[in-house]
């Protein structure tokens, strides 16, 4: 087994506030980093700000600062939302850091001396917003096709990289490896752009002076810019000290992963790995995209002015709600439409009904029924029963889907335990055996009880991902601690847990939200 793990989100513009589809991103990639760390894997997780280009320059003009003191401003906001949320990353990285400067002007130099940057003429129509050029031909109805807002035409000197030589080998590539795009259909999507007519890109500006200064061949005319998504993309890299030959960068790169929204799709998985193949660096392992989060089937996004502020959510239902809720809810690889009602009765219904009730009950019988010192767990546990059954194969099934980033498919099945609990709870009926004289009884509601607070243990351990503070709290109330070995998920499986446990009276995990639509 590759013993590390890297994985990136988008590196976000420094122009507003972190909004609802940057938590979507983000936690995906917390989720995922979580998940690989107790499965005892070596893991890096980076995330960060991305803060040249057109878009910054103008936000800073009208807010009257100075592009690095809008960026310095802004990205306290993203640390903020991160800290609240739970994000552990282990970097992050800012594109005005000289670190990632140096990654950045090295590259272009190396491109220059090899032919595969060189000088020529841009004419097009360029999407400030998006920092993105379009043809002619890619125009909707005469504006941007990404964010249908209105496009400037351009022209002016450019340096451009050969895109086009590298798109037989990107195929390829595609081809030999088929995980290295997902979902499928973003791999169908990529392959039927790169079999259009692909053009050489443009790779600097000389409009725009906040960026990272174009090495010079002594060719141009004019000073130069790096072109913003070849500085931005750049990151994953540069945050790994490549030009040292860094141990992280050999621990790393190999098994990076980068998180995208389908929207930056194509910067990442023709863009980027076409710049690796220039450079002669290995390419990323894998490139996730996920649809959007939209509202009344529009993207939530600054652009549409429909923004949502993950701070106050978490506020309103709860950092754990909020983790549980976006990936339970919504196909990640897909679109997803996000209501307020949809979000308040996935919670009430998952979080508050079943699974914190379900803990709250078994919990309480354990304790009304056998006392509050140690419960002996193994001999219970070693009988049959038809829960222990139904929960065998849950723990396969949920890394089967965190495999291929089904964060859906892998709730569904800790869920399913937690639905097989109460059903088995209501079919045995514990408060019935209780009521019994017979020794048989006895015995028999000490089973089904401990059954049940085994299947809570596993279903626990593994939302721990997703909801790390609710279900540590959860372990907390079975007296089980949730990380007492280098692979934590090694112990979500029937009889892993303690030998004995000591119960603590539970308080609501998840107390219903009382909201109506105003």
């Amino acid at each position: 087994m590759n013993k590390a793990f890297y994985i990136t989100t988008p590196i976000y513009y420094v122009t507003d506030k972190p909004h609802i589809g940057h938590l979507y991103t983000t936690l995906a990639a917390d989720i995922m980093a979580r998940y690989e760390r107790m499965l005892g894997k070596e893991v890096r997780f980076l995330t960060g700000t991305d803060e040249h280009g057109q878009k910054i320059e103008k936000k800073a003009k009208e807010t009257g600062e100075t592009p690095q003191h809008l960026a310095d401003r802004v990205v306290e906001r993203y640390r903020e939302a991160w800290k609240r949320y739970g994000v552990e990353y282990d970097d992050f990285i800012r594109t005005t850091e000289e670190r990632h400067k140096k990654v950045v002007q090295e590259y272009v130099a190396r491109l220059l001396k090899t032919g595969d940057m060189y000088l020529g003429s841009y004419e097009g129509w360029y999407c400030v917003p998006d920092e993105a050029y379009w043809s002619e031909s890619q125009l909707v109805d005469g504006k941007c096709p990404d964010c249908g807002r209105v496009v400037e035409r351009l022209q002016e000197e450019s340096y451009f990289f050969k895109l086009s030589a590298y798109v037989p080998r990107l195929i390829e590539h595609i081809q030999k490896n088929p995980d290295f795009i997902q979902p499928e259909s973003r791999k169908n999507e990529v392959l039927g752009f790169l079999k259009l007519d692909v053009r050489d890109i443009s790779a600097s500006r000389t409009t725009i002076r906040w960026g990272i200064p174009f090495p010079s061949d002594g060719k141009a005319t004019k000073s130069h810019t790096v072109y913003v998504w070849f500085d931005a993309l750049t990151n994953y890299l540069s945050a790994l000290s490549p030009l040292e030959n860094s141990a992280d960068y050999k621990t790393y790169w190999a098994s990076a992963v980068h998180l995208v929204g389908k929207d930056i799709l194509r910067f990442h998985a023709v863009y980027w790995p076409a710049f690796l193949m220039a450079l002669g660096l290995p390419l990323p392992k894998r490139i996730v995209a996920h649809g959007w989060l939209t509202d009344a089937n529009r993207k939530i996004s600054k652009s549409t002015g429909n923004v949502i502020d993950p701070l106050e959510l978490a506020d309103e239902v709860g950092v754990d709600g909020m983790r549980y809720f976006l990936f339970r809810e919504f196909i990640f690889g897909q679109d997803g439409e996000y209501t307020k009602q949809i979000l308040v009765n996935r919670i009430n219904a998952d979080l508050a009904n079943d699974y914190g009730n379900c803990i709250s009950r078994v919990v309480n019988m354990i304790l009304k029924y056998f006392g509050e010192g140690a419960v002996e767990m193994k001999t219970a546990l070693a009988k049959t029963s038809p829960l222990k059954e139904a929960s065998a194969t849950r723990p396969a099934e949920f890394h089967a889907a965190m495999a291929d980033f089904h964060y859906e498919k892998a709730l569904e099945a800790a869920w399913k335990i937690v639905g097989e609990t109460n059903r088995y709870i209501e079919s045995s009926a514990p408060w019935a055996l209780a009521k019994s004289e017979k020794p048989e009884d006895r015995e028999k509601l000490k089973d089904v009880l401990l059954h049940c607070h085994e299947a809570l243990r596993i279903s626990s351990f593994l939302a721990l991902p997703f909801i790390p503070t609710s279900a540590a709290k959860a372990l907390a109330i079975l007296g089980v601690e949730g990380a007492t070995s280098e692979r934590p998920l090694d112990l979500a499986q029937w009889g892993k847990g303690p030998a004995s446990v000591t119960l603590t009276k539970p308080a609501p995990l998840f107390p219903r939200i009382d909201w109506k639509p105003e």
